[in-house]
């Protein structure tokens, strides 16, 4: 059985972002970058798999930029078997890289695909439903565990009123919540036998994928500064300023 896992590389979770001085986007000149945490735990949970004798082979795709390569190298670190690039140096909007795993999943014949549930630096959480769309395959989003079995995948997700339990026939499409694992710590002779490891790369023109950005960011803008808060001495007071300064209650 083989698993695809997508991953994406995005700016540290611990990095403060800063948005450029003219607007256009976020700056992430000389910023440290990493692997989607939630790609991270879909990359662990493939590989947990392969580990119970359920996955034959783990492949990791990245599509963006060259140094993509260093976040295929580190899902390799992790347990993937190989790792697939599609470079592109201009923006990939979420619907663009669907259309691009939707031809790897054509080419690979995966039976399940796993990815996080969305990327940190844009919070879309688009890719995966699209994709199960795109390539006709049954869905679980947001999932907290998987069991697979038998050609079927049991999957347990959050949802706003507790947890719902479903089952899907492969091959589907998964994608994975904060809950599901917590991933491994990558050691280095792990990390010097994914050097090793096959990376292919490819152009989104090979797989036959036009990738031109259906939307257009106008502007990027800071959240605006909080104001310092301040105490009151009453309740009486206190419900003044809620009616006539802050305007919450009539």
């Amino acid at each position: 059985m083989k698993v695809l896992v997508p991953v994406k590389r995005v700016v540290d979770y611990n990095v403060k972002v800063r948005v450029k001085t003219d607007g256009t986007g976020v700056d992430i000149a000389n910023v440290k970058m990493s692997m989607n945490p939630f790609d991270e735990i879909a990359v662990e949970e493939a590989v947990r798999l392969k580990e119970k004798g359920v996955v034959t082979e783990v492949i990791a795709v990245s599509c963006g930029v060259a140094q993509c390569q260093e976040t295929l190298r580190t899902a390799m670190a992790i347990g993937a078997d190989r790792g697939i690039l599609v470079e592109s140096d201009g923006e990939l909007q979420p619907l663009a890289v669907a259309k691009l795993l939707k031809a790897l999943v054509d080419k690979e014949q995966p039976q399940l695909v796993i990815l996080g549930k969305q990327a940190i630096d844009d919070d879309c959480n688009q890719t995966g439903q699209m994709l199960a769309a795109l390539a006709g395959m049954p869905q679980a989003t947001f999932a907290s565990k998987v069991d697979v079995a038998d050609g079927k995948a049991t999957v347990t997700r959050e949802v706003d009123g507790g947890l719902e339990t479903l089952c899907v026939q492969l091959p589907a499409v998964v994608t994975t919540d904060l809950r599901l694992n917590e991933p491994r710590y990558v050691t280095l002779p792990n990390i010097m036998k994914a050097k090793k490891k096959p990376l292919d790369v490819v152009k989104p023109i090979d797989l036959g994928v036009d990738v031109t950005p259906r939307i257009t960011t106008l502007k990027v803008t800071e959240p605006p500064k909080r104001s310092a808060g301040i105490k009151v001495p009453d309740v009486a007071t206190l419900i003044s300023k809620l009616k006539n300064d802050a305007k919450v209650i009539g």
